[in-house]
């Protein structure tokens, strides 16, 4: 099973790359965040230069159908995050370069 990335795991790397504490960098991860979920609540586009965009799409009410019964039911409209990955990350994660 692959390894889940976490939040302690981005602290760390924070405090070993950057050299900040590690109250500093688990501070510096957490704006970061906060900032990220802020600008998707505001309906912001997000684009990280080399990673992706995130983006919020509202989607209408549509007829959905049950895959147990196949009985129709409705779908309420909702906001969705999506994620582009940039080209840059996709040759990576393609061809397996960390860097």
């Amino acid at each position: 099973m692959p390894k889940t990335l976490t939040r302690a795991d981005l602290y760390e790397a924070v405090y070993q790359k950057v050299g900040l504490s590690r109250s500093e960098s688990s501070d510096l991860v957490e704006s970061v965040i906060s900032e990220i979920c802020d600008a998707a609540v505001r309906g912001e586009t997000i684009k990280l230069s080399s990673f992706g965009t995130f983006t919020v799409r509202s989607k209408k009410e549509r007829i959905g159908r049950n895959p147990k019964t196949g009985q129709e039911a409705p779908i309420t409209p909702r906001r969705v995050m999506v994620f582009k990955p940039s080209n840059i990350l996709k040759d990576r994660v393609m061809n397996g370069k960390k860097h």
